[in-house]
């Protein structure tokens, strides 16, 4: 198991309303599928049955006899029978040979708890929320208003437990440069709330032309991995507002299977993904990884699982599966285990491209320096191309009120096509062997991906008084080359 302090003091709260709007939303939803199936003379079977959907009880009970539906294995149910409780009922739900939304609701219910023991406050609850209507367009507004509030806490919350949630500038970003397309399988195997999932899936649904094309995003086009209750249950919410209708995310430890075991029939097309960072794995993980690999270090283990499930090149895929990860900057000059990974990354995969994000991108969460790696399967590094996202001018870094916007990775989306890329003032390219030491037999010493902007004015101002006057001197000649150049044109012109 992951360690960290989880959710707390007014936190306690969230996961009620979660649950209540992931009823709510969910009995509007199967109302709509309901319509459609009766419209097409076609039969409709409901995840949840009489006397358990939202319909059925939420205006029905107050007081004790409410929260003894919810909360006991066996109550009084609204139809004035005696039979399971809510919550017992929901977890007991399994579909048909798997895979289906009442597996989903099973999961998402056996993580999750009623902390509101008070009847009648929860009705009160229960009451606002059931004036909400999700399936009416002109009220989306309102669940996405209280849906981003309560990612925001979960945000706010989540600096002790070494995982950090995304902003929307960077998912998107990364989603539009590592572009996803129709067919190709998409996971993130520590979703979190679902971020990268469901930004990935609007990029896919935007191909979407046929029939057809919507049956292949529903059914093999998403995946994702999150091991704690209420992320997990955000997620499935959040996957199922924005039009998955059967998420399929793993509720356990991606990290729990052995390495060995992960084959062909395991991989995918495409991962992105921010794994948590500053965590720890517990020793019976760590054995799921090779001996000199292994680590309590969350995010190098990650790191490990991301390349093994990277597809092999060949077939529809001839450059392989790829990805792009949410790295801290300690990992970019750690030694020993973390060295020798970084080590396969550079040797086995092509690691094409760094992404150096400036400060303040993960603010309040942690001031920890963040980079974006960019790899795929398609044979070793041969040259990393770096590129420093610069801040906004007159700005000293990103804070809470004033995060990163997308606007502000236009530059590098310009730059972004591999066959037209140039060295400027924030991109630079090294070969991937200036990154590789060894010593004289050729044991590794150090795999530094640490490499500053050549171009900055801070780096000029550190390089030794040698190098500087060189650098000086070649950018002199270079001058003196273009003004020669220019002369001679116009000289021709005049001629």
């Amino acid at each position: 198991m992951r360690k960290d302090k989880g959710l707390n003091g007014d936190l306690d709260r969230l996961p009620m309303l979660t649950w209540i709007l992931f009823l709510k939303f969910l009995d509007d939803l199967e109302q709509v599928r309901e319509t459609e199936a009766v419209m097409k003379g076609k039969p409709f079977q409901p995840a949840i049955a009489r006397p358990y959907r939202w319909r059925d009880w939420a205006g029905q009970m107050t007081g004790e006899e409410l929260i003894a539906f919810i909360n006991n294995d066996e109550a009084i149910r609204p139809d004035g029978k005696r039979g399971a409780g809510l919550f017992a009922y929901l977890r007991s739900l399994q579909g048909v040979n798997g895979g289906d939304r009442r597996d989903v609701i099973a999961t998402v219910f056996r993580g999750v708890q009623n902390r509101m023991l008070n009847g009648y406050l929860l009705r009160d609850v229960i009451d606002k929320v059931s004036g909400i209507h999700f399936n009416a367009s002109e009220e989306m507004h309102t669940l996405g208003h209280l849906y981003e509030s309560m990612l925001k806490e979960m945000r706010d919350s989540a600096g002790d437990s070494g995982e950090f949630y995304t902003p929307r500038a960077v998912v998107r970003f990364m989603v539009e440069v590592t572009h996803p397309r129709l067919g190709e399988v998409v996971l993130d195997p520590a979703c979190g709330t679902g971020g990268f999932l469901v930004e990935a899936f609007t990029h896919l649904e935007a191909q979407c032309k046929t029939v057809k094309d919507r049956e292949t995003l529903q059914e093999r086009s998403i995946q994702g991995g999150e091991a704690k209750s209420l992320p997990y249950l955000l997620a499935q919410m959040n996957l199922l507002l924005h039009g998955l209708e059967n998420p399929r995310i793993d509720s356990g430890n991606s990290l729990r299977f052995p390495l060995r075991e992960i084959g062909d029939k395991d991989r995918v097309d495409v991962i992105l993904t921010n794994p948590p960072f500053g965590g720890e794995e517990e020793k019976g993980i760590q054995g799921n990884f090779p001996e000199d690999m292994q680590t309590s270090e969350t995010a190098l283990l990650f790191l490990q699982l991301i390349m093994r499930k990277l597809k092999r090149p060949g077939g529809k895929s001839p450059q392989g599966g790829r990805a792009a990860v949410v790295v801290p900057n300690g990992t970019f000059f750690g030694d020993g285990v973390c060295a020798r990974i970084k080590e396969q990354l550079v040797k086995e995969f092509n690691l094409h491209t760094i992404v150096r994000l400036p400060n303040g991108v993960f603010a309040p969460y942690t001031g920890i320096p963040t980079n974006l790696l960019f790899f795929d399967r398609s044979g070793p590094t041969e040259a990393i191309w770096y590129y420093e996202v610069p801040l906004p001018e007159g700005r000293k870094n990103y804070t809470k009120t004033q995060p990163m916007r997308f606007e502000d990775f236009a530059e590098c989306i310009a730059w972004w096509p591999l066959d037209t890329r140039a060295e400027n003032e924030h991109a630079w390219k090294i070969p991937a062997s200036n990154v590789l030491k060894y010593n004289a037999e050729g044991n590794l010493l150090s795999v530094n991906l640490d490499i500053k902007n050549p171009n900055s004015v801070e780096t000029l101002e550190h390089l030794p008084p040698e190098q500087l006057a060189e650098d000086i001197i070649k950018k002199e000649r270079r001058i003196l080359e273009l003004m020669e150049e220019i002369k001679a044109e116009l000289g021709r012109a005049e001629a």
